[in-house]
């Protein structure tokens, strides 16, 4: 039975709006649309006739998708398709959620995590998920975006689950499944700037704002005149994530880039929104931010007439893997430089997650960060990792920290990142030292924005000294060699490094975080051969690692300790191990 549907559109500033209605613009159906004194035109028509196909005119303009459409099936440029996102079909209601204290995160491209790169493919593998001992999947954008192949941050379309992925049911489906592994799922939403080609949000209203600018461009309106339909734009697009997808948290991207001079920060608004929504419904919703600026105050609680901080629930701690990465591979250039440090591991591993917290930063020419009080910021709150789709992507070839490296290096990273302090994050593949690389890919059709692309990255690398050739993200086979290879955990090396995070992770999930410890004792001192020899002493564990060096080295081990793991595998002798070069020793009290 058809029925009529109202649609609206903010063009506060237009003379006339038609509501274009089928899936093609040339021969749609044109109905004038009437403007309310809040800027919002509006207009009830039947869509079943249509295919619930619709775009929107503006003073006889082309024809725009809606910037609030939840389906984009003929691509950014097309017109949209109505959703009914209340007619998913769910089975989670029992499902609980999970606190950020108890997060062990796994970051996901939906696109190159399987061959098929859909939803659907995916959810076939959470029981790998599952058995690995995360908790939280971290999917990166989904929203529309050019093409079939992309990281996902030059999405256009906001509210719109991208088509290829497998659409709006395709990721309801996926977050049941998730739930029903007991699997929380938080996606990577990008609220600081639209992608180059198909961003049509300037033709209905102002949505951007040169008072402001950011690597991308001006920035979006959050303070500028025409601003509250603005905020309010991001605050639905929170909501309908988290009650019409029943996802449990978002990761927001470079946070630093919402330039918003308002009394009340957009930030602190979309964590108040998020913990309405968890306490209205009995789960846990987190926001975790991407922040440059080591800032505690981005986590720390709210409070009553502007007291305290964001509320965010957690935020990035590029720190950590920094000097994780330095200490792994010895590269120490542009911004990895000040992590060259010997005093950069002790730091992060042991006492704060800011290695910059109110020091002089060589790369920025600056003082940066601010510190730490781990007695009243938790640590969970600081999400660390040893790869990341930044840290791996944005390589010249897309090449993995553990490509560079012995496998019993790409050992000790693990052991230290998921044994510290802090909230632990995966990148897809890590987990079994995968063989495929990252590499930025683009599916765009306008030639001169792919070689802009192009020619931005080869600049780009070149004054990061990064030689060698960049591999073309227009190309398919840049898409092809960065997909995951699901034959390699079933053989060796990568099935013994796929045990390892397992045992670690099988541990952390058991061990209350009292028992790790919030602080260590880290020592760094020269092996006499060579070598150097990493200890982190913790409450409820003990790492020893050994970097470099010839022959074995031995180190006594306190009594009543058992190993948890070990790289190559042994146990204590006489009181004590050895540790050959690039091997480690986690052991438990």
């Amino acid at each position: 039975m058809s029925e009529t549907h109202e649609f609206g559109l903010w063009a506060p500033d237009a003379e006339r709006v038609d509501l274009l209605l089928g899936p093609r613009p040339e021969d749609a159906t044109s109905v004038p649309m009437e403007v309310g004194e809040d800027g919002w035109w509006r207009a009830g028509a039947d869509p079943e006739p249509h295919e619930g196909r619709y775009a929107f005119s503006v003073d006889g303009g082309i024809a725009i998708p809606d910037p609030r459409s939840r389906h984009q099936p003929d691509g950014v440029h097309a017109p949209s398709r109505l959703v009914d996102t209340a007619g998913f079909a769910w089975s989670d209601d029992a499902w609980a959620g999970v606190e950020l204290e108890r997060a062990a995160v796994y970051e996901l491209h939906v696109g190159t995590f399987t061959p098929e790169g859909t939803f659907e493919a995916a959810a076939g593998h959470l029981d790998h998920l599952v058995d690995l001992g995360v908790t939280v999947v971290e999917l990166m954008p989904v929203a529309a975006f050019p093409g079939r192949h992309g990281w996902g941050y030059d999405g256009v379309a906001p509210y719109a689950v991208h088509d290829p992925y497998g659409g709006p049911e395709g990721l309801a489906a996926f977050v049941d499944a998730a739930h029903a592994a007991g699997l929380a799922v938080w996606l990577d939403v990008v609220y600081n700037h639209l992608g180059p080609s198909g961003n049509y949000l300037s033709q209905a209203g102002p949505y951007f704002t040169d008072r402001h600018h950011t690597p991308w461009g001006e920035a979006v309106n959050l303070d500028g005149p025409g601003s509250d339909e603005v905020r309010d734009y991001l605050l639905d697009n929170t909501a309908m994530w988290l009650e019409d997808y029943h996802l449990d948290g978002l990761r927001l991207d470079a946070v630093h880039a919402l330039h918003d001079e308002r009394a009340v920060h957009l930030l602190e608004e979309l964590a108040e929104l998020a913990d309405q929504i968890g306490e209205r419904t009995g789960i846990p919703r987190s926001l975790v931010a991407e922040s440059d600026r080591n800032d505690p105050a981005t986590v720390s609680r709210r409070g009553p007439g502007g007291a305290g901080g964001l509320g965010l629930h957690g935020q990035w701690a590029d720190d950590v893997h920094h000097a994780l990465h330095v200490l792994l591979t010895g590269e120490a250039q542009g911004y990895y430089a000040d992590f060259a440090d010997p005093a950069a591991i002790p730091k992060v591993l042991g006492r704060t997650p800011f290695f910059h917290d109110g020091t002089f930063s060589t790369f920025r020419e600056r003082v940066h960060g601010r510190p730490v009080d781990l007695g009243v910021t938790e640590p969970w709150r600081f999400v660390a990792s040893l790869q990341t789709h930044d840290q791996v992507g944005n390589r010249a070839v897309g090449d993995r920290v553990h490509h560079g490296i012995p496998l019993g290096r790409h050992a000790i990273g693990a052991a230290l990142l998921l044994t510290a302090a802090w909230t632990p994050m995966l990148f897809m593949g890590e987990e079994w030292s995968a063989g495929t690389p990252w590499q930025y890919f683009t599916d765009h059709e306008e030639e001169w924005l792919a070689q802009s692309i192009r020619e931005g990255r080869q600049a780009e690398f070149a004054e990061h000294g990064w030689a060698g050739q960049v591999p073309d993200p227009q190309d398919a086979g840049t898409v092809e060699a960065s997909t995951l290879d699901w034959s390699e955990p079933g053989r060796e090396p990568h099935a013994q490094m796929l045990e390892l995070y397992r045992t670690l992770l099988r541990w952390r999930a058991t061990t209350p975080a009292s028992a790790r410890g919030t602080t260590a004792t880290v020592t760094r001192e020269a092996d006499g051969a060579g070598g150097e020899v990493l200890t982190v002493d913790r409450p409820g564990v003990l790492v020893l690692a050994r970097l470099g060096g010839e022959g074995a080295v031995r180190r006594e081990v306190p009594q009543g300790t058992h190993v948890l793991i070990s790289h190559p595998p042994q146990e204590p002798v006489d009181g004590a191990v050895e540790l050959g070069p690039d091997g480690v020793v986690v052991m438990t009290r």
